[in-house]
């Protein structure tokens, strides 16, 4: 118990020697939990656009729009998942809240699509489509309220529960901390293929509502083993949210914001570090200086016996200002995340595969058009291990760096692929177009192979093995060790806001574009528009997005990275006997 106290985990009636058997047998259960989880979220939710088309009857600009608000809240919820675990509940609790709220919201989705009184009737081609009503609809949105519920507990728990069962301190424990990672992502990768290929055909050409029930049997076999596992789980408790030492140093440098700085102040700013603190001790940085003001001292505050401020609201360390500016200084890198996935996840994809030949070669199979996304999926399996094998021994032979190239340089890349990647798929749209258009008599379906999407999703596939892993592990590594879970949802966040920033988008450029000369771009029927005009703008957009995280990776400084003008000094003083 002594050593788990100082490995800053509080354990409930755990011995430290355990922990690592522990970690083994309960992989078997996190990892089918898991496994069992992406199979029916990714399941349920990879083909909810058609869904929402075909059975509820929704315009395409709708259903984008209600599926983009319903991804931005489930991202955002995840925010306020992690507060209340790291406050409240641990991840235990909160996982075990959150599968069960999932559970519940996969089968009201199932059960709209297996009783007729909950969805709109069937509508014939030719024929005016009835929209649902306001009971059927309310019904539908209490099902998303469940799923985002579910979501916002689940996402930034699960990787980090699994990682709880392994004693970082230990090499056996390192070792079972590298397998999980390892089977957690195979397990994500797995699901996703079998969702998009398996489930989306049964749903798209056997049933709608077998194909989304057999998502819920995987969530409930998902909640069935996480809580099967409960008696040999390791459960780390709540320590309190460390949003509260954040929101101080904010409230405290405002408080003292006319003060002046001293002329050394990494001599004279309170400078306490916590003994049993899991966070690393951070070096001072003369960057964001405004924030150094929170750990002036004056004589109005007091210090207590133990070195601690007796108001924290008055005084913070320097350690809780650098810990701040760890977080302040990630903002205007994370906030190119909105773009680049408007980039990278072009929804439009499956609308234009319905409006494409998608019979597989000279058979009678066609794809079903929500598979098509697997490419992309495929893209990022493939380009993973190359790069981890072949491309970071390469590129560290050259820059002498350990991971080949910077996080900000890895995730760089992935942004200039997205500009690669609209300006293919505006190339490739603006052809199917014309083939359909060049027919006689125009066709609905183009002549021209699904295949052709391909080439744009491998893209989109390779940009996310650069920048959505390198955002993760940005954030990982860049928050402050007692913010990790933080570090997690901040990424679904840029998602979340993504999601609404397109959903926006596309309203402006469907009203914007529906009185001009060269027609709707985006109307019901891709032939009548010009899809290729909006990938063309996307591209832009991506373009200014790269040219703006240029400017920030430039102004950005790593954690635990001291001030050159500041090291110099300091090693000067160090070595000048008549310093003070």
């Amino acid at each position: 118990m002594e050593k788990n106290e100082q490995d800053g985990v509080k354990m409930e009636d755990e011995e430290p020697e355990q922990i690592n058997y522990r970690g083994i047998k309960a992989m078997p259960f996190i990892i089918g939990n898991e496994t069992f989880e992406k199979l029916g979220a990714i399941g349920t939710l990879s083909n909810l656009q058609v869904y929402l088309t075909t059975v509820f009857n929704m315009s395409r600009i709708s259903a984008t729009t209600l599926l983009n608000v319903f991804n931005g809240t489930t991202n955002i919820a995840t925010l306020v998942g992690a507060y209340l675990c790291d406050t409240y509940f641990g991840r235990y609790k909160t996982l075990g809240f959150a599968s069960i709220a999932s559970l519940f919201g996969l089968l009201v989705i199932t059960l709209t699509a297996a009783f007729k009184n909950l969805h709109p009737p069937h509508c014939e081609h030719g024929e005016r489509c009835v929209g649902p009503d306001a009971g059927q609809m309310a019904f539908l949105l209490f099902g998303f309220g469940l799923l985002i519920v579910g979501a916002g507990g689940i996402r930034p728990c699960n990787l980090a529960f699994g990682v709880d069962q392994f004693n970082p301190n230990t090499e056996s424990g390192k070792r079972g901390i590298d397998s999980f990672f390892n089977w957690y992502y195979f397990t994500i990768t797995f699901a996703q293929i079998v969702s998009l290929t398996l489930v989306v055909y049964v749903q798209s050409n056997v049933s709608w509502s077998i194909g989304l029930g057999i998502p819920t049997i995987f969530m409930f076999v998902s909640c069935l083993l996480f809580f099967v596992g409960t008696r040999i789980y390791v459960k780390v408790s709540p320590e309190g949210s460390p949003m509260t030492s954040l929101v101080q140093v904010m409230v405290v440098a405002v408080k003292k914001r006319r003060l002046e700085l001293p002329r050394q102040p990494w001599l004279h700013l309170f400078n306490y570090v916590p003994t049993k603190s899991i966070n690393s001790k951070l070096p001072y940085t003369e960057q964001l200086s405004f924030l150094n003001k929170a750990a002036i001292i004056t004589p109005e505050d007091q210090i207590k016996p133990d070195g601690t401020a007796a108001d924290p609201w008055n005084l913070c360390s320097m350690q809780q200002v650098e810990e701040a500016k760890c977080v302040v200084r990630l903002i205007p890198i994370s906030l190119t995340s909105i773009v680049y996935h408007i980039g990278v996840q072009q929804q439009y994809i499956v609308f234009q595969a319905l409006q494409s030949d998608r019979h597989l070669g000279n058979t009678s199979f066609q794809v079903p058009a929500a598979s098509y996304v697997v490419f992309a999926m495929l893209g990022l399996a493939f380009w993973v291990p190359i790069y981890d094998r072949l491309f970071v021994p390469y590129a560290r032979r050259i820059t002498k760096k350990e991971g080949g190239i910077t996080i900000l340089q890895r995730m760089g890349i992935g942004l200039f692929i997205t500009i690669i990647e609209s300006i293919v798929g505006a190339i490739v749209e603006e052809r199917r177009r014309s083939l359909a258009l060049a027919r006689p008599e125009p066709v609905a379906i183009s002549p021209m192979s699904g295949m052709w999407l391909v080439p744009q999703l491998a893209l989109g596939g390779l940009a996310e093995a650069f920048n959505a892993i390198g955002q993760l592990e940005f954030y990982y590594k860049q928050f402050p060790e007692n913010m990790r879970s933080f570090g997690g949802a901040f990424f679904f966040c840029g998602n979340a806001l993504s999601s609404y920033v397109y959903s926006f988008f596309i309203s402006v450029v469907h009203r914007t574009t529906e009185g001009a000369s060269t027609g709707n771009w985006l109307p019901e029927d891709l032939n009548q528009g010009r899809l290729d005009y909006f990938y063309y703008l996307i591209a832009a957009l991506c373009a200014l997005n790269f040219c703006y995280f240029l400017v920030c990776a430039h102004w950005y400084r790593y954690k635990g990275s001291e001030d050159s003008s500041v090291a110099v000094e300091m090693e000067a003083k160090k070595h000048d006997p008549h310093s003070a």
